[in-house]
């Protein structure tokens, strides 16, 4: 289970605390692994995260997949 979501909950003393998406406990029971929240995902995960569900939109609507390719440099 990746859990890219991040929640602050009322804590102790004033203070918030940073939860995930995911009910971790209930999920602990199920899942094969779990990312922690905070610090279970980076940026580079999410924006693998990310390509891979346009990709699969691509599919499902037909078209063709994006390259995700970077812009040539003009040195």
């Amino acid at each position: 289970m990746i859990d890219v979501g991040i929640n602050r909950l009322p804590g102790e003393g004033g203070k918030s605390r940073i939860v995930g998406d995911v009910a971790f406990e209930e999920a602990r029971g199920v899942a094969g692994a779990l990312t922690p929240v905070p610090g279970g995902v980076g940026p580079m995960t999410i924006a693998c995260l990310l390509a891979n569900t346009v990709r699969a939109a691509c599919a499902l609507a037909g078209l063709p997949p994006p390259t995700f390719e970077l812009p040539k440099s003009n040195d």
